[in-house]
């Protein structure tokens, strides 16, 4: 696995010192997709260049299946690759052949075998006709595309993801998350941080969410998302208003401890919301429905893993196992 312990990165002028990473440990075994989490700024990105051998840590230590990426970082990037969505990893005056061809040479993959992977992945990110075009000519999602495929063309045990759907076009970026299950279902370990929540929950096995660039907790997806106390919210829409069953639902929350809100609606009706953690949404229809009311609609809101995040790594305070 990759492993980190008590990792700290500072970042030095003469007159300042910025924490980045702040005694930060976590695992990637083989085998799952591991998330990274946090706000903008969290030391997500620092964490995966550190990993990666691109930047030296200021103190703590980093395990790349034991090896050491300061003592040995040519045996880590044989291990490792890197896809990082908005930058430039490919050359631009080079086709894309050249590109794949290039940087499978830089990771000494033998020609013979990396003759078939160059056209195998170029099939595999849509870009066979575009094979022979310099990068330059190259859309950002066709860009990014070759950048998936740089990322695979050494067959790593590990793959750092950061955000790597950026600026994908939608059937490209489904493509991409398929392709990383499949990858981890075979034994690839992999670290993927994303702005784009629904791929981590549909990815993830275990996750990590950092704040200022400290642990703050970590779990599954549904695990964080129960963690951060986030409330399902029950929206019933009325087909006309009523004060006898605005008061009978005020009452129920009140029963709850909790408040109930009340919108007009476009049709002349009106739309009451309840935000709870137990579902109530059968309790409160038959409150309504009781105290007279006519149901015109009904819809429950399940909490997402981005309000868990928002929660959590908004409240570096909330540090728990």
């Amino acid at each position: 696995m990759i492993r980190t312990d008590d990792l700290r990165k500072e970042f030095r002028t003469r007159r300042t010192t910025a924490v980045a990473v702040d005694g930060l440990t976590l695992e990637v075994p083989r085998g799952r997709v591991t998330g990274l989490l946090g706000l903008n700024g969290a030391g997500k990105t620092t964490t995966i260049k550190i990993m990666a051998t691109l930047l030296h840590q200021t103190s703590g230590t980093v395990r790349v299946d034991e090896l050491d990426p300061l003592r040995q970082p040519d045996a880590v990037r044989r291990r490792i690759n890197l896809i990082a969505g908005g930058e430039r990893m490919v050359y631009a005056r080079m086709t894309g052949r050249e590109n794949l061809w290039y940087f499978g040479r830089l990771y000494d993959v033998p020609r013979a075998v990396l003759r078939g992977r160059v056209e195998e992945l170029l099939e595999l990110v849509g870009l066979t006709a575009a094979a022979d075009t310099t990068v330059e000519r190259y859309s950002r999602g066709m860009a990014q595309r070759l950048s998936i495929a740089r990322g695979l063309v050494n067959d790593p045990a590990y793959l750092l993801l950061d955000e790597p759907t950026l600026g994908l076009d939608a059937p490209i970026a489904r493509d991409l998350r398929r392709l990383v299950a499949r990858l981890a279902r075979e034994g690839t370990g992999v670290l993927l941080t994303s702005h784009y929540l629904t791929e981590v929950e549909e990815l993830c096995g275990h996750v990590y969410v950092i704040g200022e660039g400290r642990h703050v907790t970590a779990g599954s997806p549904a695990e964080l998302t129960a963690r951060a106390g986030c409330h399902r919210t029950v929206r019933i829409r009325l087909a006309e208003r009523s004060p006898g069953v605005e008061a009978a639902v005020a009452a129920f929350a009140a029963r709850l401890g909790t408040d109930a809100g009340l919108e007009p609606a476009d049709d002349g009706g009106v739309v009451v919301s309840l935000s709870h953690p137990d579902d109530v949404a059968g309790p409160l229809a038959m409150a309504v429905v009781a105290a007279g009311g006519t149901l015109a609609g009904l819809e429950v809101a399940e909490p997402s893993l981005e309000d868990a995040i928002l929660a959590l790594a908004d409240a570096p305070r909330l540090v728990t196992a």
